[in-house]
């Protein structure tokens, strides 16, 4: 089952206090400020994106993978509240459509609050609902707080390393 197929990256989910909005180039500018602290890179590595650079990486991702074989989806995460932006989540969806590869990432600013947690939570579902059947995450074993996320979502940590991040799964059986 083709994720692309069924429009999945097109989806809006909402929770029960967030909106996963499919990515825009126009949120390039707001998500600068909400990424710009450089403390969300200490397990990633890199730096901030300015806005221009974030810009030009959102019309590559909203362009989709060059590869037929791949499809991205990526959603900010807007606090319906507060009608602000304070993160996005991420699936590389491979495999024909049976595996995807999560990520999620909350400014600093909104942490602490669940929304990551929630975030993973409805993108992960989404998911499944939508024919997936293995979920995974990498994890650097040191960050806490996303390995909370990823077990809050479902997916627990397997013996695997990969370039210094535990690989988390979640197998579905359906």
């Amino acid at each position: 089952m083709s994720t692309e197929r069924h429009g999945i990256g097109a989806v809006t989910v909402a929770t029960g206090r967030l909106d996963l909005v499919p990515l825009a180039v126009g949120h390039a500018g707001e998500m600068a400020r909400v990424l710009a602290d450089p403390a969300l890179h200490a397990f990633i590595g890199g730096d901030p994106l300015s806005e221009p650079e974030l810009r030009a990486r959102y019309e590559r991702l909203v362009a989709g993978s060059p590869d037929p074989a791949v499809v991205w989806c990526n959603w900010v995460v807007r606090l319906r509240a507060e009608g602000r932006l304070a993160g996005t989540v991420q699936a590389t969806v491979t495999d024909g459509g049976r595996t995807a590869e999560v990520a999620w990432v909350t400014g600093t600013d909104w942490q602490g609050r669940g929304i990551a947690r929630e975030a993973a939570e409805a993108l992960v579902g989404l998911l499944l609902e939508r024919g997936v059947r293995t979920v995974v995450a990498h994890v650097h074993p040191d960050h806490a707080a996303s390995a909370a996320v990823a077990r809050a979502a479902g997916l627990a940590p397997t013996d695997e390393v990969d370039d210094g991040e535990i690989r988390w799964e979640l197998r579905n059986a359906r």
